[in-house]
């Protein structure tokens, strides 16, 4: 049955008319000059890759500058961290200016998906399956206390070029960031069935020693009153694992107590005075990937929503360099047989 119901949408204001931008079969929708983007935008005052559209499960939006040059404005006024979208919304880039429309309807509803009949309905809906997971939850360090320092321009191209670059670095080692949240970003490795092979525990620690060190560079870009650092909770375990794209466009969120403790262990992390903490399986793992024994000591921390002491293996980013640094070869020549 076909239901003329309004979805979520965004509205395109040209000189030439209006034109209707859908916002469903995704999770995720990107706006620039480039050609990779979901939604190519000729303004010559747009980045290439400008800014990002995020709909996380409780049917939320979020609007999350890339690091743009120019900036985008949602009802005038500068992003600078990921903000909530409200119906009615006007977002400015460049020049371009598009309005914001998202109904509160059910998500899973006829009309959530557009009027769809039941047979294409079933390649969209969410999709659960229980899979064996590895969750990264990395958070800038002291970001409160560098915003009373900066001007709010700067610091939206600030925080918008560690996004950018963030998701940069996660897509080189094999995943993708499943959120951007304030000032952190969580990004989920689907592995087999069974178990986590050496060379994909190797490639998330590869993802996180290059987020580190990216996130360190950015004084030398930017007039920050300090050096950036970041905090990362690992976690390793089963979780459910739903599809709500497209079957040649899939998009994966993950869900959970595996994904509530990397955030926990993050959080941790500041509580004991590291860098990095790791969940008890994620360290197993690691230590059959070569981590030293000496490396990464072990903790008993208090989780926030889990029963009793959790173990951790927490250390710094030096450990984890120098675990790194122990292996003659990389990720990619350890899966080509060291060619």
């Amino acid at each position: 049955m076909v239901t003329t119901q309004p979805v979520p949408h965004l509205i395109l204001r040209t000189e030439s008319g209006s034109r209707y931008l859908s916002l469903i079969g995704s999770n995720c929708w990107t706006f620039g000059r480039g050609d990779d983007n979901n939604f190519v935008l000729p303004d010559r005052w747009i980045s290439r890759n400008h800014a990002m559209l995020q709909r996380v499960e409780t049917g939320e939006f979020y609007l999350i500058d890339m690091g743009s040059r120019n900036g985008s404005f949602v009802n005038g006024r500068r992003v600078s961290v990921p903000v909530t979208l409200q119906n009615g919304d006007r977002l400015t880039f460049g020049q371009t200016e598009l309005e914001f429309y998202a109904p509160e309807i059910d998500p899973l509803s006829d009309a959530s998906m557009g009027g769809i009949d039941s047979q294409e309905f079933t390649a969209t809906a969410t999709l659960h399956v229980r899979r064996l997971i590895s969750v990264l939850v990395v958070d800038i360090r002291n970001f409160t206390g560098m915003t009373r320092q900066i001007d709010e321009n700067t610091l939206s191209e600030v925080i918008g070029t560690w996004f950018r670059c963030a998701g940069d670095i996660i897509r080189e080692y094999g995943s993708w960031v499943d959120k951007y949240i304030g000032d952190a970003v969580m990004a989920v490795w689907i592995h087999g069935a069974q178990r986590v092979t050496p060379e994909e525990m190797i490639r998330i620690a590869h993802a996180l020693s290059a987020l580190q060190k990216m996130t360190s560079q950015l004084h030398e870009r930017y007039p920050l009153p300090f050096p950036l650092k970041v905090g990362a909770g690992l976690n390793t375990g089963y979780a459910m694992v739903g599809n709500t794209g497209t079957g040649d466009r899939p998009d994966y969120t993950a869900l959970g107590d595996t994904v509530n403790a990397a955030f926990r262990l993050e959080s941790a992390t500041k509580q004991i005075g590291v860098d990095v903490a790791f969940g008890e399986t994620t360290y197993q793992y690691l230590k059959e990937a070569g981590l030293p024994p000496s490396l990464f000591q072990q903790h008993e921390v208090e989780l926030k929503g889990f029963d009793g002491q959790t173990v951790t293996y927490a250390g710094s980013f030096d450990e984890l360099d120098a675990f790194l640094n122990s292996i003659n070869t990389s990720p990619v020549e350890k899966l080509l047989g060291g060619k």
